[in-house]
């Protein structure tokens, strides 16, 4: 029996909240409070059926092992239509997205919606490990003695918080203490970052203006722009800024200006083949998911978020392309010196050569066609929501290019991984 040949699979662009400050207007809505209105938007597009649903969180709440089956039932959706949960850090509703389309690819479905949020504003604390013992002991004694008992053995070293923090477990380093490491690697300087800081808000601004948003973003609690872009920041503004990260050598280049913030909020997207796609709305932006790849490096010796400049040789070497053969290039800007540090990785023959293991030039690298309409630095970054966000903003430049362009979109993620995707109209 000869097997069945795959069917394309599309991605069409799909809706987010605005993103918002930590502590700031969503500070009362939790991870499954803000990912509702985005959902039930999406359903609200649907002709049909969605066949399953895929969504992520990076920082997990103790009240649901599902995320993503508690947010399709309390968005109140077809409770016989199957979800679950997935995670990857800041690629996770790309992550997402790729599970999704393997399974559509092979499993039979035609429509799935997938997505992620971050309420940082909600983080949960923990107990630490003889807490936590202490306490299921205490509730799981019979009678008085036994309760008394577990009571007397509670030390005071005992009673600690586990407070979830921005660091890798490994190597107990920041996201930024590593990027300042990169960033000293390759020579990336104070200004280069504050530039790329500058073009990030300035394209936001600009595509604020257009309103290329407004049909991407579901007004939630009466806003529905994003807080972070600045109108008013400059190049002067971004160097009076002091170092966010490295604050006692001297040689500190990364700030708050050009690093992404901390961000409330929640984003999905379609993944469909052709059958699927006729289920949504012909306006809706779309392309052919052509390829992905996922890649990690050693986060002690490769840079921590260097993941991408490994992955996307090898998906332009299977396809035969070059970096002039596309259009669009939507780089997520977990920091700006982390992009400047992997463009110039793919700029370098022999590190491409060594970390990807492709044997060939892929020509020079189009700077130019980095993140028009604006990055993470400026937008927010929800770390599970940043991959539905850059995918959706990404289809939608696409559609208004000419035929046939094609865009590589590109995440960073903590633990040395990377995920990247390439699209075609």
């Amino acid at each position: 029996m000869r097997p069945t040949a795959s069917p394309a699979i599309w991605l069409a662009a799909g809706l987010r909240t605005p993103f918002l400050r930590v502590d700031g207007p969503f500070s009362g809505r939790d991870a499954l409070a803000l990912s509702v209105p985005v959902v039930q938007a999406m359903a609200r597009q649907v002709t049909g059926a969605i066949d399953f649903g895929v969504w992520g969180s990076v920082l997990l709440n103790l009240a649901y092992s599902n995320l993503a089956r508690e947010v399709w039932l309390e968005a109140g959706l077809e409770p016989h239509v199957p979800s679950f949960t997935t995670i990857m850090q800041c690629s996770t509703s790309m992550a997402g997205a790729f599970e999704a389309a393997g399974l559509l690819a092979h499993g039979g479905h035609a429509l799935a919606l997938a997505g992620g949020v971050e309420s940082m504003s909600r983080v949960q604390i923990g107990l630490g490990q003889n807490l936590s013992d202490w306490l299921r002991r205490l509730g799981q004694g019979r009678g008085l003695k036994r309760k008394l008992g577990a009571v007397a053995a509670l030390r005071p070293r005992d009673v600690r918080l586990h407070v979830p923090e921005v660091k890798n477990r490994v190597t107990g380093k920041s996201m930024g203490e590593h990027c300042e490491e990169m960033a000293r690697e390759w020579k990336i300087g104070r200004l280069e970052q504050d530039e790329l800081a500058l073009r990030s808000h300035q394209g936001t601004i600009a595509a604020q203006d257009a309103g290329f948003f407004d049909d991407l973003i579901v007004p939630v609690d009466g806003i529905s722009r994003d807080a972070f872009p600045r109108r008013d920041t400059s190049l002067e503004k971004l160097a009076a800024l002091r170092p966010a990260f490295d604050r006692s050598s001297g040689q500190g280049t990364l700030t708050a200006g050009n690093s992404s913030p901390l961000t409330d909020g929640a984003a999905a997207l379609w993944i469909a083949t052709d059958e699927g796609l006729s289920r949504l709305p012909a306006t809706l932006p779309r392309a052919r998911l052509v390829d992905f790849e996922m890649a990690a490096v050693d986060i002690f010796r490769e840079g921590l978020l260097m993941a991408p400049a490994a992955a996307i040789p090898r998906m332009l070497a299977r396809q035969g392309l070059r970096y002039e053969d596309v259009a669009l290039w939507e780089i997520h800007e977990a920091f700006a010196a982390q992009v400047l540090c992997n463009v110039k990785a793919l700029e370098d023959e022999r590190y491409v050569r060594e970390k990807s293991g492709v044997p060939h030039s892929f020509g020079p690298f189009p700077r130019d066609r980095v993140n028009p309409n604006g990055g993470s630095v400026a937008i927010g970054h929800p770390f599970g929501a940043t991959g539905a966000r850059i995918l959706s903003q990404s289809l939608k430049q696409l559609a208004a290019m000419p035929p046939a362009s094609r865009a590589v979109v590109s995440i960073c993620a903590d633990g040395g991984v990377g995920t990247v995707a390439l699209l075609q109209t």
